[in-house]
């Protein structure tokens, strides 16, 4: 008889473990917009690229004029589909052409419609574009969780879209009451 698997990870916040060294991942924290029997997707929501969305917008042909999101930074949004925007935001994904519902409050779409309406100064009110995704296959995740890679907590739509990027791995961290850096770097099971 296997054991029943439980897929609640959806609108949590993933926050890599000081001791976690793939280049991707060190010092991340990911939000998780999926995960079912078929594995987990998400973003990582803290690393912000050397990229503005003027310069997304131009890279794209889209005019954008006066819009006012000229200097917002595009994040690394993690190792797969590095090549595809992922964009997380506040409100409905009723509104755009992929999207879907992660929680109440948070959306998150993969179209263009969504990125010629920023450029266009229109869209959402909150948001944050990340190239990029990052998956785990079925079970993976689960591994990782049992070998101390990652904490978790449920997510918050003002620590994605309020919190500086430099702060948002501490303030998740301290919903659960912890202080990363005075985490070792050594892993351990007990």
């Amino acid at each position: 008889m296997q054991p029943v698997q439980h897929f609640g990870l959806k609108n949590h916040f993933l926050m890599a473990m000081p001791h976690l060294e793939d280049p991707n991942f060190a010092g991340s924290l990911s939000y998780l917009c999926d995960h079912d029997e078929n594995g987990t997707m998400g973003v990582i929501v803290n690393h912000p690229l050397e990229l503005t969305l003027e310069a997304l917008f131009e890279q794209l042909e889209l005019d954008a004029g006066d819009s006012p999101h000229h200097s917002a930074p595009v994040y690394f949004g993690g190792p797969t589909h590095k090549d595809r925007g992922f964009i997380l935001h506040s409100g409905s994904s009723e509104d755009w052409d992929s999207s879907i519902q992660v929680a109440e409050d948070i959306a998150l779409t993969t179209s263009m419609d969504i990125l010629q309406a920023l450029a266009a100064g229109r869209g959402p009110e909150r948001f944050l574009v990340c190239l990029g995704c990052a998956g785990w296959e079925s079970g993976q995740l689960e591994a990782e969780l049992k070998d101390n890679a990652w904490l978790t907590v449920e997510g918050r739509a003002d620590i994605l879209f309020e919190v500086p990027p430099e702060q948002r791995l501490g303030a998740a961290a301290g919903l659960l009451g912890v202080d990363l850096n005075l985490m070792t770097r050594e892993a351990g099971h007990s």
